[in-house]
């Protein structure tokens, strides 16, 4: 055994064997197959620390330095960033609400026996965040909400559960950690291409307030996923004319006088405003 008190993992499979005799198939195992790093960054120690106390002792999870069951959340998290701190996916851990919740790597991840086919998931990823967003769970059960359920898509599609940085949506309110996308806008344009823009004729709450302020992103009893049942509704929580007798409101151009909202005609804004995300020809979005 080495003076420093690291033994090699090959010394843990005579108990551990369960662990060791699969461990070749986890990404942790490069460490080993390497063989270019020191002992502390290498298989089983890199994780739990010199084991040769525990080898004396004849095991016992007190005998193990770093033993993830009995360590507080910052412990686990120090631990993990000793190699992870790298990976730019998980360079605002500390500050995420997952991290400042106390759910740390551990919550999430089970290392050396995870049924999941990537990322070392403790389960199904739907299943492993629902535990949980339960309301989240029910809005996916909707009429209308996006395929995660079926597999189409998968929560970190939209989200890094590892902490994001301030979005440029929204007025930088960073909270769900939603991930940024095609020049730091929403992820929701990695598939609604069309929607990007820039436009010549820019609809501002897009641009400024972003998706989330018309539609509900997981899933809604309307359809489009929109916030409210009647599409004229949605349209007048801003076009209603509060402000400067009825003329404009803070600048949103109010809703004309000839638009009867009693009329079915009018109760559906965008049969007209077509462009309504935005228009490169028509500052009302006619086309």
């Amino acid at each position: 055994m080495a003076a420093d008190g690291f033994v090699g993992s090959t010394v843990c499979k005579t108990c551990h064997a369960d662990v060791w005799f699969t461990f070749y198939k986890n990404p942790h195992y490069k460490s080993v197959a390497s063989g270019d790093q020191p002992p502390e960054r290498t298989g089983c120690e890199g994780c739990h620390g010199p084991g040769k106390a525990h080898v004396e002792a004849r095991g016992g999870k007190t005998t193990i330095p770093r033993a993830f069951s009995l360590m507080d959340p910052k412990a686990v998290l120090d631990t993990c960033l000793n190699c992870h701190a790298r990976d730019f996916s998980k360079a605002n851990i500390r500050r995420s609400e997952h991290s400042l919740a106390d759910v740390v790597c551990t919550n999430c991840h089970s290392i050396h026996k995870s049924p999941a086919a990537q990322f070392l998931l403790a389960k199904k990823q739907t299943e492993l965040c629902y535990g949980c967003h339960a309301d989240v769970r029910a809005q996916f059960s909707m009429p209308f909400k996006h395929r995660v359920n079926e597999g189409f898509m998968a929560c970190t599609d939209c989200h890094n559960p590892h902490g994001t940085f301030a979005s440029a949506w929204g007025m930088a309110d960073g909270s769900n950690m939603v991930n940024r996308a095609e020049g730091n806008q929403e992820p929701c344009l990695k598939c609604h291409a069309d929607k990007r823009g820039p436009f010549a004729y820019e609809h501002p709450p897009v641009r400024v307030e972003g998706c989330g302020v018309c539609h509900m992103p997981h899933g809604s009893t309307n359809a489009k996923l929109l916030a409210r049942p009647v599409v004229f509704t949605l349209c007048l929580r801003c076009h209603n004319g509060a402000d400067n007798f009825g003329t404009r409101n803070n600048g949103i151009p109010a809703l004309s006088n000839t638009h009867n909202m009693l009329d079915p005609r009018y109760q559906r804004c965008t049969l007209c405003h077509v462009r309504i995300h935005g228009s490169n020809s028509d500052g009302y979005f006619f086309r």
